[in-house]
């Protein structure tokens, strides 16, 4: 089920961003073409978000294993972390800090990554990310505070 718009949970008089215009924001970024981030699903009134991260020959851990490395898995966890929230807020936003616990290897599938906000502050905002492989196996997990802060 992919929901495009609904109303912001924080206040003002913003409507959260369409599937379409967070897969234009994705696109807009060079490292999250590169990556080939995809928009499966953002549903602002559950404060959540998944996006798809295909396997890539560069990506891989050792070559020829199929193997993801940590790094990339790592920045796809930030990146749809602070999605969640620039659905919600409608900018980029600054990573404060971030952490992942990796559970299993993904090998030979595509990353998909579910993101929740659990808090949209004045100031700080943080999401929870859940990494599964494409037959719906948690790969890793994360956890992430932004920056929310209007400094304009």
């Amino acid at each position: 089920m992919t929901v495009q718009t609904a109303p912001v949970t924080k206040a003002g008089s913003k409507t959260a961003l369409s599937v379409d215009e967070l897969q234009a924001k994705l696109d807009a970024s060079p490292f999250s073409a590169f990556l080939g981030l995809k928009v499966v699903s953002a549903d602002p009134a559950r404060e959540e978000i998944t996006i798809r991260a295909p396997f890539r020959p560069e990506l891989e851990r050792g070559a020829g294993t199929g193997q993801w490395h940590g790094g990339p898995i790592a920045s796809v966890i930030d990146t749809v972390g602070d999605f969640a929230l620039i659905m919600l807020i409608g900018r980029g936003l600054p990573t404060i800090n971030f952490r992942v616990d990796y559970l299993r290897p993904a090998v030979n599938t595509a990353l998909v990554v579910t993101a929740r906000v659990r808090r949209n502050g004045r100031s700080v905002g943080v999401s929870d990310v859940d990494v599964f492989d494409e037959r719906g196996t948690l790969l890793a997990i994360g956890r992430a505070s932004y920056a929310t802060q209007d400094k304009s």
